[in-house]
């Protein structure tokens, strides 16, 4: 296959539930993930990157694919003695998994950015796609709930997203720029892809890095949107709730508005098929398909679809 560049913008667990069915359509090699950080966080010292990782080890062949994070066969020995000294332990990290978090942590204190340990791990993962954060610089996502003014984290894991949210909101965007590398794949790639991850807290991370937006409107015409709801639900996590929050239709025309400016294919659910004709009328070109990802030959259908769909000329 010759060379055919692609992006992709990806949360978590649902970004890499699509890349492992991407890397069986397109070479990965030709594949840059630009992955949400604003998950990131400092946790008893050591800097946590769940999105990133959870990318890298699903790309890895490593993932802990039931539960959707971590490394499979781990264990947690290190988190039971954790445990017995200290009440602040509910974020679980595996013994293996640790170890990633040691050495980012200390190549950071090293001086290294964020994008270059980055690529590293990857490297000695041996994962063939280039891996990018949004940005080398800290943003966080922050929610102001009914139990208070939360790092996502806490809304996420330690609260299981059952607080009310009024607000979503990020610290360090003053200072962020798109991380080394970013500029150069959105112009190189023949399709940039929005993987179907949270619009609020996976993919509206990364477009509210300063810069970013520009970037993916210059790419427009080439750019994929893959819906994260099937029927108006989200498959995991409060995709639904966060919409709400932020005064967005909770369903696939909600999300389609949200990418309208960026996006001109989009991919939908055929549960959503009464939807079609008000996102047509967005300006898309749209895919009806199951979008449900799975196992690996649906990830890989969805993804073909998600590639496919700008290749093929418009219906008449």
């Amino acid at each position: 296959m010759s060379a055919w560049p692609v992006a992709v913008l990806a949360g978590g667990v649902g970004a890499a539930r699509f890349l492992r069915g991407l890397v069986r359509v397109v070479p990965p090699e030709e594949i840059t993930v630009i992955g949400n950080t604003g998950d990131d966080m400092w946790w008893h010292g050591l800097y946590i990157a769940p999105d990133l990782d959870t990318v890298t080890y699903w790309l890895a062949g490593v993932a802990d694919e039931s539960r959707g994070w971590g490394i499979r066969g781990d264990t947690f020995t290190t988190q039971a003695a954790f445990g017995h000294l200290t009440d602040r332990s509910w974020f679980q990290l595996g013994d293996r998994d640790l170890a990633t978090h040691l050495y980012r942590t200390g190549r950071l204190a090293a001086g290294a950015p964020l994008h270059r340990v980055t690529a590293e791990l990857a490297e000695r993962l041996g994962v063939r796609s280039r891996i990018l954060p949004m940005s080398d610089a800290r943003i966080e996502t922050r929610l102001k709930t009914d139990a208070g003014d939360l790092h996502f984290q806490e809304y996420f894991v330690r609260e299981r997203w059952r607080p009310a949210v009024r607000e979503i909101y990020w610290t360090g965007l003053d200072e962020a720029s798109p991380a080394p590398g970013i500029a150069e794949a959105l112009a190189a790639a023949r399709l940039v892809l929005i993987a179907p991850s949270n619009p609020s807290i996976s993919i509206g991370p990364i477009l509210r890095v300063p810069g970013m937006r520009s970037l993916l409107r210059a790419a427009r015409e080439k750019t994929v949107a893959v819906s994260p709801l099937i029927g108006g639900r989200a498959v995991k996590g409060p995709t639904v709730e966060l919409l709400r929050a932020e005064g967005a239709r909770p369903d696939a025309l909600g999300v389609a508005e949200r990418y309208q400016d960026l996006a001109s294919g989009f991919v939908l659910d055929t549960e959503d098929a009464a939807l079609a004709p008000a996102i047509a009328a967005l300006g898309y070109r749209i895919a009806l398909r199951p979008t449900m990802l799975d196992d690996v030959d649906s990830a890989r259908d969805v993804a073909s679809t998600a590639v496919d769909l700008l290749r093929e000329p418009a219906a008449a």
